[in-house]
């Protein structure tokens, strides 16, 4: 490892480009009570402020202490500071949990705008705080954020400087250059930060189905089309090669000799999990390999690159056999190869959003410190994986 290594950790995973990573693991979720015991099934706030800042915290929590509420560094703040490049990519909007666990630092991960600070009082510019997530995320100055989320930055700041301008405004004042399709993040050029918002929420699921029945549905074949999804919106992968491409041109143009940091996220199959929606959640699968293929193919050309790829915490569905009846629901789809596969959901009440489970996930990954993902750790390990391989202290 030299010290332009680069550092992507690619978060949520399955699929083709996934499965052949060369080293593999797995680890431990839980987050924690206020008062440190544990608490076994995490939300995405808590495990991602766990591999984010190497400390565990309560659920709903963005990169805070779990008793005193108190920010904890995270990996995106020290990597800046050192000279890295960094960025933010998501399928989610820009202010969900994932991502936000490595640009901010709120006591409610509902805080992700400046009209959504009920839950953070103390957090909010007029209290000193440092203000919403989607404000925080800017402020940041993190080089590029590409993701949905643009309702969270249309909201007006309401105090300090930029009181009275939305936060695209203020990202526009801070420098950014700010995009709302395929199109725009084509047309951008390296030199100023990029802010890229192309969804009012979540950005549209790439494939489309009937969800999972009490019961069971009929065998079906999932569309590879959702007309819903403007035609003029990225993929993963597209935004995950622009971001590549203007963080390497970043740090040539000042001939650096540090690499950069970047998070990429296939936010929906999460999303889609809790809908019970099977071919939303293999479409996003789908679309969330191709952009890890994008992460491989840059490491294989930049050999001390450490790519990882991993999940924020188990979720529900499950494969199981075609004569079950499971007590929750179920969806049978047609393969590519012809054959029959029953997908079950059973987490919780038909009717009420599936949830996570405690169940250790899979870690993998290639390149300098990768070793260090091998046999059972825990998520905040990851940590000090990324941390070892940027030579952050």
């Amino acid at each position: 490892m030299v010290a332009a290594t680069t550092a992507v950790a690619v978060a949520t995973s399955a699929g083709a480009f996934v499965d052949k990573f060369p080293l593999t693991g797995a680890y431990t979720t839980y987050a924690v009570h206020a008062d440190g015991t544990p608490d076994y099934v995490t939300d995405s706030a808590a495990s991602g402020t766990g591999w984010a800042t190497g400390v565990k915290t309560v659920n709903g929590r963005i990169s805070k202490t779990p008793g005193t509420d108190k920010a904890v560094p995270t990996l995106l703040e020290p990597a800046k500071k050192n000279g890295y490049a960094t960025g933010n990519v998501t399928t989610a909007e820009l202010t969900d949990a994932t991502p936000a666990v490595l640009d901010s630092h709120v006591t409610d991960r509902s805080c992700q705008g400046p009209a959504d600070m009920a839950k953070c009082p103390t957090d909010t510019l007029a209290a000193g705080g440092p203000g919403s997530i989607a404000e925080q995320s800017v402020n940041h100055k993190v080089d590029v954020l590409l993701g949905g989320g643009k309702q969270r930055f249309d909201q007006k700041v309401t105090d300090g400087r930029y009181k009275g301008l939305t936060v695209t405004e203020q990202a526009q004042k801070l420098g950014y250059q700010v995009v709302t399709d395929k199109a725009g993040l084509k047309s951008v050029k390296p030199g100023k930060p990029v802010l890229g918002l192309f969804a009012t929420g979540n950005v549209p699921v790439e494939w489309t189905g009937k969800a999972a029945a009490v019961g069971g549905t009929d065998p079906q074949r999932c569309v590879t089309s959702n007309p819903n999804r403007p035609a003029a919106t990225p993929s993963l992968a597209d935004s995950a090669t622009k971001a590549i491409q203007l963080l390497e041109a970043k740090q040539k143009a000042k001939h650096s000799t540090q690499g950069f940091f970047l998070q990429i996220e296939g936010a929906s199959i999460d999303k889609q999990d809790h809908a019970a929606d099977p071919c939303g959640q293999i479409g996003e699968t789908a679309a969330f390999d191709r952009a890890v293929k994008v992460a491989r193919a840059y490491a294989a050309k930049h050999p001390d690159t450490l790519v990882v790829t991993t999940a924020d915490h188990g979720h529900t569905s499950q494969i199981v056999p075609l004569e079950a009846t499971p007590p929750g629901l179920s969806s049978t789809l047609v393969t590519n190869e012809g054959q029959q596969l029953k997908v079950n959901y059973s987490t919780n009440t038909p009717g009420q959003s599936q949830e996570h489970t405690g169940t250790q996930v899979r870690i993998a990954a290639q390149g300098a410190q990768a070793y260090r993902v091998l046999g059972v750790t825990n998520q905040t390990d990851l940590f000090t994986t990324i941390r070892e391989a940027l030579r952050l202290r």
